[in-house]
C-alpha cells in the first residue's frame, strides 16, 4: 500500500491498535453497533444548516423516513435544486445518522436541499427492498417539489458505496421512465457489480476497513439469492446500455475492492455518450469521505465533490428557466 495517504495509514494503525473486528466476523446487529461507534472518531463535523427535519411517508411496507436539509446560507424563500441521497453501508449497516454530517456538508457547500433516505436494510429486508424504498422516495420528492421548496427540473440522485449502487439504478430507471426525470447522478465509490468479479476484489483482501471478504458479507445479506446479482437492478454495470442516463460524477479510490467496477462504470458511461466526470484517487481508501477528522484529504475531496454537485444542479435549474 505504498501509495496510501500517510494519514490513512495512521488511521489504519489506530484501528489495529483498537482491535476493531472486521464487519464480516460480526452479525448484522453487532456490525451496526461497531459502525456507529466509529462516526464521532472519524467523521468531520457537518456544520450548521439552515434547516433540517425528518418526514415520514407512508408506503406499503410501512413508514419511510426522509431527512430534509437546506444548506446554511440558502434563502428560505427560494426553491432550491435537490439531491436525493442514499447512504452507504453495504445495504446492511448505516442510517440517517451515519451520514448526517456528510449530508449537512453537501447541502451547505452545494447550496441545495438534500433529502436523505432511511431505506430498509438487509438481511431483514433483502433486495429489492432498499431499491424499492429509494424509488418511492425519489417519486415522493418529485411529486412534492412545492412542499419541499425545490426545483423539479434540478433533482439529482447520489450516494456512496451501496448508496451509489442505488443511485445508479435510479438513474437507469429514470431514463426508462420507471422513475421521475433526474438532472444528475453522483456515484461515490459505488458498488455496481454484485458478482464481485473485478480484479480489485483479488487485490484488496487484507489490512483495510473494506476488503473483498467484507463486500462478500454485505452482498450475501443483500442478495441471498445469487441469481439476483445478475439483475441490472442489483448490478447496474450489467445493464445492456447506460446511454441516455443523467450526467454523472463517479468517484473512485484505489484502495477499495470496488475500485475497478467503479472505473469500468465511468468508462461505460463515457462510451455510451453520457457526460461523466470521473475522479480517481490512487492514495485513498474506501470511505474517505467519512474519514475527514483523521484523514484531512477526506474533507478536501468531499468539498470538491459537493461543489461539483452544486454546480451541476444549479446549472440544471438555470437551464430550465
Amino acid at each position: 500500500m505504498s501509495t496510501l495517504d500517510p494519514a490513512a495509514q495512521k488511521l489504519l494503525a489506530l484501528m489495529r491498535q483498537a482491535g476493531r473486528p472486521p464487519f464480516e466476523t460480526l452479525n448484522p446487529v453487532s456490525a451496526r453497533r461497531a459502525y456507529a461507534a466509529s462516526w464521532e472518531v472519524t467523521q468531520s463535523p457537518g456544520g450548521d444548516v439552515a434547516s433540517v427535519r425528518d418526514m415520514a411517508i407512508a408506503t406499503s411496507a410501512g413508514d419511510l423516513t426522509l431527512r430534509v436539509y437546506r444548506g446554511h446560507g440558502t434563502d428560505p424563500r427560494k426553491h432550491l435544486p435537490c439531491m436525493v441521497f442514499l447512504h452507504g453501508g453495504g445495504w446492511v449497516i448505516g442510517n440517517l445518522d451515519s451520514h448526517d454530517r456528510m449530508c449537512r456538508r453537501l447541502a451547505t457547500v452545494a447550496g441545495i436541499c438534500v433529502v436523505a433516505v432511511d431505506y430498509r436494510l438487509a438481511p431483514e429486508c433483502p433486495f429489492p427492498a432498499a431499491l424499492d424504498d429509494a424509488a418511492i422516495a425519489l417519486q415522493w420528492v418529485a411529486d412534492h417539489a412545492e412542499l419541499l421548496q425545490i426545483q423539479p427540473a434540478a433533482i439529482g440522485v447520489g450516494g456512496d458505496s451501496a448508496g451509489g449502487n442505488l443511485a445508479a439504478v435510479l438513474a437507469l430507471m429514470s431514463r426508462d421512465g420507471a422513475a421521475p426525470q433526474i438532472a444528475y447522478q453522483a456515484l461515490l465509490y459505488p458498488a455496481v457489480d454484485l458478482t464481485a468479479s473485478s480484479e480489485s476484489y483479488r487485490r484488496i483482501t487484507t489490512d483495510l476497513p473494506l476488503t473483498a471478504a467484507t463486500m462478500h458479507y454485505f452482498i450475501a445479506h443483500y442478495t441471498p439469492d445469487s441469481k439476483d446479482r445478475l439483475d441490472w437492478r442489483a448490478s447496474p454495470l450489467r445493464a445492456s446500455s447506460l446511454a441516455g442516463t443523467a450526467p454523472a460524477l463517479v468517484l473512485t479510490v484505489a484502495h477499495d475492492p470496488l475500485c475497478d467496477e467503479g472505473r469500468d462504470y465511468a468508462h461505460r458511461l463515457d462510451q455510451d455518450g453520457v457526460r461523466v466526470t470521473a475522479v480517481h484517487h490512487n492514495d485513498q481508501m474506501h470511505g474517505v469521505l467519512s474519514q475527514g477528522r483523521l484523514v484531512p484529504a477526506g474533507q478536501v475531496i468531499g468539498d470538491q465533490v459537493w461543489t461539483a454537485i452544486g454546480h451541476a444542479l444549479h446549472t440544471a435549474a438555470a437551464e430550465a428557466l
